[in-house]
């Protein structure tokens, strides 16, 4: 099925360059390219066979968000983030599958992972009450999950979790107004005094150690790979597919540009211009394939049902940062050679340039984070982060 969604993917990509405009320029995907993306599968590639998902490889899943942030960066982030969250539903207990997905497999789900919010334990659960940011694509979703911290009774924070909450329970504050990623429409979620059964909440320190309650039900390898590999490799894929799809805009726009400065000339002639090209496409195919290779790797140990060494899991994390600084790099490069044109606003050189430079900047985007972590544990060192 994954094969077949990215074909179908594909099919849709000339629409959804056309609309790319519009979508930043007013702040909002249209319904119309949600719908198309749920009837080709894209928000299933990950999700369980057994609630009508495809179980599929994640490569292919990255594939996909490449190609779609290639044409449209808020298209592309959106689609990445409702796929992703599919698949860590799958990590949470059978109760919740079946609340999700009892009644179709195309519901989506928001999300704002921050532990901003603030739980209080009760019968059956938990209260949740808070205002989490950046929530991308949420005016689509009928759930949300949310980060918060368990307080104890001093008032300290005592466990990070993260709930699952249903649209009825909370209110969305139309605030996003951004450089870039401006149809993602990555507003505010505010709950106040919810309830939260038990089953809807997932210990972080459950997914880290790969002992979640989804695996009891989904027993396939897909679920017994890090959420610090799967997250966060799908966040790099989107600031890469839109550096690699500002590569190929820029090659069709620059061909036939004749300079009007600097002595004239064809564009494709200048020597500088030329080694630009060869740098910028090298560093977004060292990205694809150093990360492709690294969850290729880490899905290989899964399907083994063997314990992933940390030192793969540090490396996943090494280089989905370098991948996505490698993209910006390109992206930078591309933007800098485009000239003048590549000033003008709603280009989409431009647009993609803001797009991949609004993308790097989330948390598990953090370059000089991340490689710290490397160096800790080749070092000998512990290391604790829940994106590992």
């Amino acid at each position: 099925m994954s094969n077949e969604v990215l074909a179908a993917v594909r099919g849709l990509l000339p629409g959804i360059a056309e609309r790319a405009r519009g979508v930043d320029e007013s702040g909002r995907i249209p319904v119309e390219t949600i719908r198309e993306l749920t009837a080709a599968g894209v928000f299933r590639m990950l999700q369980p066979a057994r609630y009508g998902g495809a179980e599929g490889d994640p490569v292919t899943f990255y594939e996909t968000i490449r190609a779609i942030s290639g044409v449209c960066g808020s298209t592309g982030w959106v689609a990445a983030v409702f796929g992703v969250h599919s698949w860590h539903l799958g990590l949470f207990a059978d109760e919740v599958h079946g609340e999700v997905w009892g009644t179709g497999p195309d519901t989506l789900v928001a999300s704002s992972y921050a532990p901003i919010g603030r739980l209080t334990p009760v019968d059956g659960g938990y209260e949740v009450s808070g205002r989490w940011s950046f929530s991308s694509g949420c005016a689509f979703a009928s759930w949300a999950l949310l980060g918060a911290l368990v307080v104890g009774a001093e008032g300290r924070p005592v466990d990070f979790m993260t709930v699952l909450v249903p649209r009825d329970d909370y209110e969305i504050r139309q605030v996003w107004d951004s450089m870039g990623l401006r149809g993602t429409a990555s507003d505010d979620i505010v709950v106040e005094r919810a309830f939260v059964p038990a089953h809807r909440a997932l210990r972080n320190s459950e997914q880290t150690q790969l002992r979640t309650p989804g695996r009891e039900v989904n027993t396939g390898p897909l679920y017994r790979i890090p959420f610090g590999t799967v997250f966060t490799s799908t966040v790099g894929a989107s600031v890469i597919g839109m550096a690699a799809g500002c590569y190929d805009l820029y090659l069709a726009r620059m061909r036939d540009r004749t300079r009007v400065s600097l002595g004239g000339g064809r564009f494709v002639d200048d020597p500088f211009a030329q080694v630009a090209v060869a740098r910028a496409s090298s560093e977004i195919d060292a990205a694809i394939l150093q990360t492709d290779r690294n969850v290729r790797e880490v899905y290989e140990y899964a399907a083994r049902d063997e314990e992933i060494p940390m030192e793969l899991r540090l490396r996943v994390r090494r280089d989905q940062v370098r991948g996505t600084e490698r993209a910006m790099q390109a992206i930078d490069l591309l933007f800098k050679t485009a000239g003048g044109n590549s000033l003008h606003r709603g280009n989409v050189i431009e647009r993609a340039w803001r797009d991949a430079h609004a993308g790097s900047v989330h948390v598990a985007n953090d370059v000089e984070y991340a490689l710290s972590m490397y160096g800790r544990g080749v070092f000998g060192l512990k290391v604790e982060d829940n994106l590992v």
